[in-house]
């Protein structure tokens, strides 16, 4: 895990830039990137995913964001997910956040534990009009190995088929992720 020294308020406005660019009633959702295995109990050096870290500042796997800014239920418009901290484990795996310390760099006040997305997602869902999800969509990029967003995307297919889902951006605009659209902030 890095240590950074910015301010929470960059990646406050970070959002607030993001949120311009979504449609009304839209949510979406960022992971973290995996952690791969190299040899025997052993793993590559992790990094995190760029859009979710330009959104919160949080390196830590098994990370997601829910943002949905117009959620009807105000406790589900910006939620941080971070696996739970396990004491006898920061030998093994290194420190992992407290939701003080997400908060602290993030900007974001309501973080919660990873093992309570499903429910709270489930509930977005029946607010949710359309459903943006990111994956990589980069001409010369091929990969054998299913990466968590591209795994998600078909869980949230199956899971919710009635729903109308959206790529978050294309090859063309990486650092834009949605189009400018008329919105009053």
């Amino acid at each position: 895990m890095k240590k950074i020294s910015l301010n929470p308020g960059f990646f406050v406005s970070n959002r607030k830039k993001f949120v311009e660019k979504m449609d009304q009633g839209g949510m979406a959702i960022f992971h973290s990137n995996d952690v791969f295995p190299r040899n025997g109990d052993q793993t590559f050096r992790f990094r995190q995913q760029s859009d979710l870290f330009y959104l919160t500042g949080i390196d830590q796997e098994k990370t997601i964001l829910l943002f949905f800014p117009d959620c009807q239920n105000p406790e589900l418009r910006e939620v941080l997910f971070l696996i739970e901290p396990v004491e006898s484990l920061q030998t093994w795996e290194g420190h992992k956040y407290s939701k003080k310390e997400a908060t602290e760099i993030s900007g974001i006040s309501k973080v919660k534990w990873l093992d309570q997305f499903d429910s709270l997602l489930t509930e977005a869902m029946s607010f949710a009009e359309k459903v943006y999800l990111n994956a990589i969509e980069y001409p010369k990029f091929s990969n054998d190995v299913p990466y968590r967003d591209l795994r998600f995307a078909r869980e949230m297919r199956e899971k919710f088929p009635n729903h109308d889902f959206h790529r978050l951006r294309s090859y063309c605009t990486l650092y834009e992720p949605l189009r400018p659209k008329r919105r009053s902030v």
